[in-house]
């Protein structure tokens, strides 16, 4: 792996564990549970300058990130619930890059953004917690992907995706010194 791709993926590309027994899904929800306040931690003493620094050449922002964070999130969040209540409803996809390039992702206060995975991660985990086996198994389609997701396999990629991008911000304030 280059620099470029350990810059862009510290921890790996996700792949798919071919099967994610009870185990696994409780490490996963713990990983949802734990995260906000993780990250609250990492970033609490940000300054502006911090937080308006690329995690890497032509990457996001600090601050983009965390805003990410809070819309992918919440994205999901609602997916779990949509997938739950309804059979296998088709999702809507967003342009999460553009997304970032929102003012809202580019110049506000993170705490807003802080406060809404604190939120959404004490109702997420919540529901994952309630939810039985049968209900990890209940599917979503992603129309621009033309497939189905099962909430299971979901939940793996959203604990990766809280460390993918927990990594991106740790190793840059290794890398800085900060």
């Amino acid at each position: 792996m280059n620099n470029l791709e350990q810059k862009k993926f510290p921890i790996g590309q996700f792949e798919q564990p071919d099967n994610i027994c009870d185990i696994k899904l409780d490490e996963y929800i713990k990983v949802i549970k734990d995260f906000p306040g993780k990250l609250r931690n990492l970033i609490e003493d940000f300054s502006d300058d911090q937080l308006d620094t690329q995690y890497r050449e032509g990457g996001w922002t600090v601050r983009q990130v965390v805003n990410h964070l809070a819309d992918s999130h919440i994205n999901s969040f609602t997916r779990f619930k949509l997938a739950l209540t309804e059979d296998n409803p088709i999702i809507k996809p967003y342009d999460e890059a553009k997304w970032a390039e929102l003012q809202d992702s580019l110049n506000m206060p993170v705490k807003p953004a802080m406060r809404i995975l604190k939120g959404t991660h004490q109702r997420w985990t919540a529901l994952l917690k309630s939810m039985t086996n049968k209900q990890f198994e209940r599917t979503f389609h992603h129309p621009e992907q033309n497939r189905d997701y099962d909430l299971r396999n979901c939940l793996a990629v959203y604990a990766w995706h809280c460390n993918h991008h927990f990594a991106h911000i740790e190793n840059l304030k290794k890398e800085k010194g900060w």
